[in-house]
């Protein structure tokens, strides 16, 4: 069968250096850090101090006080970004069938902010089992697309994708072959987060994933570097609208670029730690530059998943090497994770919305926080360190890896008629 053209129609982010996508792609080219010292909770007996939250966010100026007591955080990130991003399309001045948008939307994680409170109650408490009605709406992560198809009455393909911190690209990729095969016209995707919490923060920073720079927060989250020392936890989330090209086109949308093709590969290899060669990462992005029908020399720029890990970064870059051979040397190459930290399940979201901005914009944002070559990684490569750089980006891959092997790859191009 011919499989119909997918394209992006609407941006929506709400991340921890911008709560709109403007704001944030500002922030990105700007190279601002948005790591902080918690606030969500006190951090005293914690071996980390510091997280990058979403700041400046008040969801009842979203909603209803009643109303946002029946949801997670990490709802209240879906709701904002996603309404963002369906404004941004402009559908809710059209008449559509409802029945043809869908709402595909990952969380690694879910309600744990939720979850964590409930059993904590009921641990302090009597025995009695006193929880909330809510608690279970809250915490499961498919409530999220839920939530937003029953506001704007989307009838379509709707469900959660989980994957660790793959999420947010699955999420791109299923709804994105939804839309191919004919079986929706448009889809709200993406991702969205919210662990900074007890919970998250000390289970990360036991297994030794985070940095502990509490001194030095701002500079923490340093892929490629040297001296990095794990990654900084983030929190927030980004939606894209995906739709089929010709749809777009009857409306008269805006089209930001074209989603081509994607990739998912598994690991097979360690539940937290990536394949020492890359192996899984390096077949993840072959699979999708297949499936785009993409040559190595077509791609500009790669967003890497990058998450500033002593082992993760270097088997990345050995894998882009495996893949792109000579052409990896005329690549541009960026972590913005070293600007936002990670977003688990929103991670790949926010950075599909950082490299479609770098094919509409044809600036690079950068790797912050590059101190010290690191002598594992070939310094030929351009890691675009410290300084945006400009460059016409005809098409940009992003990559995203989670804990169990998990890989999802997709690649966005520049919008040709």
């Amino acid at each position: 069968m011919q499989l119909r053209r997918v394209v992006v129609t609407g941006l929506g982010a709400l991340t921890p250096i911008g709560n709109t996508v403007s704001e944030y792609w500002e922030s990105l080219i700007a190279g601002k850090s948005g790591a902080g010292l918690v606030t969500r909770f006190d951090t005293t007996n914690f071996k980390v101090k510091f997280a990058c939250e979403v700041k400046n966010f008040d969801i009842t100026n979203f909603m209803d006080r009643k109303e946002a007591r029946k949801m997670d955080a990490f709802t209240h990130f879906a709701m904002v970004c996603a309404d963002e991003a369906i404004h941004d399309c402009g559908i809710l001045e059209q008449s559509h069938n409802p029945d043809r948008i869908g709402v595909i939307w990952g969380s690694g994680i879910g309600g744990l902010t939720t979850f964590n409170q409930e059993v904590t109650d009921f641990a302090k408490g009597d025995g009695t089992p006193r929880y909330s009605p809510f608690f279970i709406p809250k915490m499961i992560i498919d409530i999220a697309s839920g939530h937003i198809s029953i506001k704007h009455g989307f009838r379509g393909p709707n469900y959660a994708t989980v994957s660790a911190c793959a999420t947010s690209t699955h999420s791109i990729i299923d709804a994105f072959n939804l839309i191919r095969l004919g079986k929706a016209d448009i889809i709200v995707t993406g991702g969205s987060e919210a662990c900074v919490n007890e919970p998250a923060m000390g289970g990360f920073a036991n297994m030794k994933a985070l940095s502990e720079r509490n001194d030095d927060y701002l500079t923490a989250s340093r892929p490629f570097d040297k001296d990095r020392d794990g990654f900084v936890l983030g929190e927030g989330g980004a939606a894209l609208i995906l739709e089929d090209l010709e749809h777009a086109k009857a409306r008269g949308a805006k089209i930001y670029a074209e989603l081509v093709g994607g990739g998912m590969t598994a690991d097979a290899y360690h539940i937290t730690a990536p394949h020492p060669e890359g192996l899984g990462a390096r077949n993840v992005m072959k699979v999708a530059l297949e499936d785009a029908e993409m040559d190595v020399s077509d791609i500009d720029y790669i967003n890497v998943h990058g998450t500033s890990t002593p082992l993760g970064d270097i088997a990345e870059t050995l894998a882009i090497k495996g893949v792109f051979g000579e052409h990896a040397y005329n690549l541009n190459i960026s972590s913005t994770k070293s600007m936002t930290g990670h977003l688990l399940g929103g991670a790949g979201a926010i950075e599909a919305i950082a490299g479609i901005m770098a094919v509409r914009t044809g600036i690079v944002p950068p790797t912050i926080n590059h101190f010290t070559d690191d002598p594992g990684i070939d310094p030929k490569l351009n890691l675009t360190f410290n300084t945006a750089q400009k460059r016409d980006v005809r098409a940009v891959l992003s990559n995203t890896f989670g804990f169990g092997g998990h890989n999802a790859s997709v690649i966005f191009k520049r919008y040709e008629a």
